[in-house]
This record gives structure tokens, sequence and C-alpha cells, in this order.
């Protein structure tokens, strides 16, 4: 029988190995930024068009590269910055494989034109299909400039797999943001489809945050600056009111490069215990340096992921740090022991405490359960006027009784046989009932065999679900609109997002027009909506939407509805009339799934009369 295993071609090897560097643009983004930084660059230019699918071109003004260099760089493992194998444990570059422009080069055009300060002409060189189809000399700034052209080209079922031209550009915005935002010394831009999206200056470490994620953020900002012999910690964290419902402005950075680590995101969680609710998550930009003999980088293809050589140490430091900015800047709940002026005129402080004086508190019985028996919550059980706890004994009369010597206690137990599946059946109002509303957050609704208690927001959340699911496939919800539009500026990043949403949030009576660089003017919102706070609704429905975007297996659209329910839903601690209240129960019960919110907590419970007998049986 004839030999089956052979040797594949280095363009097909190439492009397979190109899979795992080259995932989508974003990718090439990433890879192509950091041989730019990597080169000495202090300004950085990124110019995108569709989404990176027909171009991503980065150009720099680094050192350059010669003839020979610019040729020999796109083979594979062809790498300046390792030499030997001990060489990979002290990697402060930030690529270093030798992996990216050989990967580029097997799945897209690439054109390069680079130039060092001392050479007279520069080099151009055009590869396609890891094949370069010319090389010549050329004129050229000095520096580097490539261009990567219709990315998977000769991969058609990889193109296939792209997202939409905003979903992709989104994930290229986050990778700007990480390599942009380890080196605020550096001048960065992106452009896109010729309109300029970031123009970052050069600055402090602040100005970049706020550069890119706000200025809204300008006063919410905590410094962090902690320096031991094993790591140095400086960077920001959020004030707690600054927290958000998605992990979106959370960044970790080591020796400048952006890592994802959920065990140190435990440490800063950990820090922020009590400060900010359980489901939300605090802003942090953090960088971490340290011996790179102490970690391992190279775990990953994008080495977004690594390992330290004692991961508790560094969670403690990291942990101690973000504890001790909060602490300093008054940000963590302390107690004030600063004394009133006045006290110090009172008789108990201003006269002296004599001989006889303090004699006679040395006999009381208080005095003697606090240092006599060492028991600060001892009561004495004798007589009430011979221990001098008169008042402690008439506090608790009325709740004891003596019964041969001893104290009843009220116990509580939980009733049994309660059935918490809400049976499947059809539930009927009674007509013209009063309803009645619990601490502004529940109702209790009569029904023939005895009552629903009802959750307001959940129900309300149910009822929203249900109208903006039936809205996105039949009529689109009525739209008011404004008066007086609204305009709001928005962070790239949620720029590149809402323009993704603006068709399905017209159909949901939502409508928001871009007014040019990431701006928006919003129009009209859903007839239902009270006007007012239009622009404040729409960033909490990006960061619900964020916040739902975690989970893969909702479309666009569901987790679109799903953030507008959350959102538009009555709050707890909302009053509302007997009519409102009616009309809650009456949508929520001719839903097609009323028992449960779309994220499947209960939206009412039955008390029935069955039930109710047996409570009291």
């Amino acid at each position: 029988m004839a030999d089956i295993i052979q040797l594949l071609p280095d363009h097909i090897a190439n492009q397979i190995a190109a899979g795992e560097v080259i995932q989508r643009p974003a990718s090439a983004v990433k890879e192509l930024l950091e041989n730019a930084v990597d080169a000495g660059a202090t300004e950085i230019k990124l110019i995108i068009n569709d989404a990176g699918k027909s171009l991503v071109q980065v150009i720099d003004n680094g050192k350059g590269m010669s003839e020979t260099d610019a040729r020999l760089c796109f083979e594979r493992h062809a790498t300046s910055k390792i030499r030997q194998i001990e060489d990979l444990f002290h990697i402060q570059t930030m690529g270093f494989r030798g992996e990216a422009l050989a990967s580029i080069a097997a799945v897209a055009q690439v054109e390069m034109k680079t130039r060092r300060a001392d050479d007279e002409v520069g080099t151009y060189i055009e590869i396609e299909n890891s094949m370069v189809v010319r090389q010549e000399p050329c004129a050229a700034a000095v520096g580097t400039s490539i261009s990567m052209k219709n990315l998977f080209f000769n991969v058609p079922a990889r193109r296939n797999f792209l997202k939409s031209n905003a979903a992709e550009m989104r994930h290229i915005i986050d990778e700007f943001i990480r390599v942009a935002m380890s080196f605020p010394h550096v001048f960065f831009s992106l452009t896109h489809n010729g309109q300029q999206v970031f123009h970052l200056d050069k600055g402090s470490l602040k100005q970049r945050i706020v550069q890119v994620l706000g200025s809204q953020y300008n006063s919410k900002l905590v410094p962090v600056q902690e320096k031991t012999d094993y790591l140095n910690i400086q960077g920001f964290v959020g004030k707690p009111d600054a927290a958000r419902k998605t992990r979106g402005d959370q960044y970790f950075f080591v020796n400048n490069r952006f890592i994802r680590s959920a065990y140190l995101n435990h440490a800063i969680m950990q820090a922020y215990q009590d400060l900010i609710a359980a489901d939300s998550f605090p802003l942090y930009v953090l960088f971490i340096d340290l011996n790179p003999e102490q970690i391992d980088v190279n775990v990953h293809p994008t080495k977004q992921e690594i390992k330290f050589e004692d991961e508790k140490i560094v969670y403690a430091f990291v942990q101690a740090a973000v504890k001790h900015a909060l602490a300093q800047f008054s940000i963590t709940p302390t107690l004030e022991f600063d004394i009133d002026a006045s006290i110090q005129q009172l008789d108990a402080v201003s006269k002296p405490f004599t001989e006889e004086k303090k004699a006679a508190a040395s006999s009381s019985g208080l005095f003697k359960s606090f240092t006599q028996q060492h028991q600060a919550h001892f009561i004495d059980s004798g007589k009430p006027a011979a221990s001098g706890l008169k008042n402690w004994s008439d506090f608790f009369e009325p709740a004891q009784k003596e019964t041969g010597g001893q104290t009843d206690r009220l116990e509580y137990e939980q009733p049994s046989g309660f059935d918490w599946e809400i049976p499947k059946k059809k539930w009927q109002l009674l007509e013209n009932a009063e309803f009645l509303q619990i601490q502004q957050q529940y109702i209790i609704a009569p029904i023939t065999q005895g009552f629903l208690l009802i959750h307001q927001q959940y129900a309300h959340e149910r009822v929203l679900y249900e109208r903006y699911a039936a809205a996105l496939v039949g009529r689109a919800v009525s739209t008011q609109r404004s008066l007086f539009p609204v305009t709001m500026d928005l962070p790239p990043a949620d720029a590149a997002l809402l323009n993704e949403l603006l068709p399905d949030l017209a159909q949901l009576g939502y409508l928001v027009e871009p007014f040019g660089q990431n701006s928006f003017v919003i129009q009209g919102t859903p007839a239902d909506v009270l006007q007012g706070n239009e622009r404040v609704a729409i960033e909490h429905l990006l960061d619900q939407y964020k916040h739902f975007s975690s989970d893969v297996k909702f479309s666009k659209r569901e987790r679109l509805i799903r953030s507008l329910a959350a959102q538009h839903a009555i709050r707890t601690g909302t009053n509302l009339t007997n009519r409102e209240m009616l009309q809650l129960a009456e949508d929520l019960l001719v839903c097609a799934q009323p028992n449960t919110t779309p994220t499947g907590q209960a939206t009412f419970i039955e008390f029935n009369k069955d039930y109710l007998l047996r409570l009291f049986a």
C-alpha cells in the first residue's frame, strides 16, 4: 500500500498556523500596533476601512528596517528579540515570537514601506499568500507603514465567519484602547472610513484614561501607587459610584502588556467588598511591574494570559494596594473620633475624679460586671434594685414571662408544605377589588381563590419584554417626538455599539440619529416612556446591553429587548395608584409566560385558600 502521510506545503501550513494568531481584523490590529511600539515609535496612526475587512494600515515613526530585515520579517519565527532559550524569560517587548507578520501575510495582501534614519531610500515590499510579489526601493518617511488588505481573501470560509462591520469595529476599538492605554507617552490616532475616531495626544496616564473612557471619569479616579522590593503597582481605580453593570472598564497590565486574570480581578473585588453592589464591577486601570523572570507570557497565542511564579503574593499586593488607595482618599467608611468642644465643659470632664468618687464607682454592680466577670453583655439576675440595673430589667420585662425560673422565647418556624412551584393555570382577578402596595415593592392582588403577591418591578419587566419582542416582529412601537431634542456624546466604543443598535432601537420607539463624531441626537422616545431623562436612559441601556452581551446564547435583538425591559421597568420605591396596580396585574396575567422574568426570577407568588388554611391550622 502507498504511504499516506505527506508534508503540507508551506502556504497551507502558514494559513493553518495563522488561525491561532489572526482570528479577525482586531487580531491584526493588535499585532501591528505592538510591533510599532517595539520599534520605538512616538506617533502611531491606525487607519481602518470596512471594519478592517478591506484595509488595516498602521503608520509609525519608529526606527524602521533595512532592506534585508524588511524581507526577512515576513518569514515565520523570524525575530530580533530572541537569540537563545533563556531570552524567553527576560522578555520586555510586546511581540517576540516572529509570528505576527508571517500570519498576516498568509491570509491577506500586505504592502510595507519602511526606512531607517540613516538610509537615503526606503524599501517597498508587496506580499500575497505568503509569496513576495514585488520588492523595490522607494521614497518613504522614517519609520514603517504596513497595509493589510482584503483579509481572508484566500480563505473565504473564514471570511464568512466575520461579524457585521459594527461588531468587528468594536473589537478593533477594544484592542486599540488596550495598546493606547499601555503607552500614554505615545501619540495614537484611529481613523475609520475617513472619519477620525480617536486622537490621543501624549500625556499622563490619567489624561489617557479620560481621553479614552470619557470625561465623566475625570473626578471619579483614585490613584494607586505602591512600591515594594518584589513588584510595583500603579494606576487608578474608580470610586464606588463609578461602578457599572459590566466589566468593560477594567484593565490589567503586567510589564505594560494587557492581560486577563480572573484571579487578580477577584483581589480587587475583595478590596471593594461592601462598597459596591454585588452585581456591579469597579473601574480600574492598573499596571504591575515585576521581574520578567517571575512570569511566563508565552502560554497563549494572544499573550493575554500569563503565569505568575507566585500568584498568591501578587494577589495580596494588589488587594492591599487598592484597599490602601481607597482608604487614603477617604472612600472607605471610617469612624470619626473628633471630640465636640462642648463636651470639654461638662462636669464629668472638668471636675477632678476624687478618691471617694473612684471608690463609689468601683463598688457599683455595673463596674463589677465589666471588670470582675469580664463580660460586657452580662446582666445580673438578682433583684433589680440591688443590682443597680433596674432600667435594664424594665426594658426586658414586657418580653419575658416567668415559668419555673426560665424565660419563654418566641420561636419562628418555616411553614411546611408550601409549594413554591407556580401552578400553570389562569388567574382571575376579583372585580372592583382594592389592591394593596407593600413597602413600595410588592402588590397584593385579590383573586377568586386567594391572592397574588406580585413583585412590581419584575412583573413590569415581563410585560415590557413581551411587548418589545412583539414589536420587533410586528408593528413598531409608536414614537413620541421630543420638542427639544437631546444631544449626547459617548466614548468611541459605546458610539460604535449604539450605531449597531440604531435600526432595532427605531423599531422599539427610540429615534436616535448620528450627529458627528461619537455624538447623537435623541429625536424621540417610546410613547409610554416619560421624557426628560433620555440621555441617561440611553447610557444605562448601553450598560445593560453590554451586561447581557456576556452571555453568548443570546442574539443581538434578544439582548436588546432584555436590556430595554430591565431599564424601563418601574423601580422598587415607586408609589402606584389602585388603577396602576390593576393595570399592571391585568397586563401580567395575559402574558404568554406571566410567572417569571426573562432572566427566570419569579414575578409573583400565589397564596390560595387551601394554603392559607394550612398556615392557621
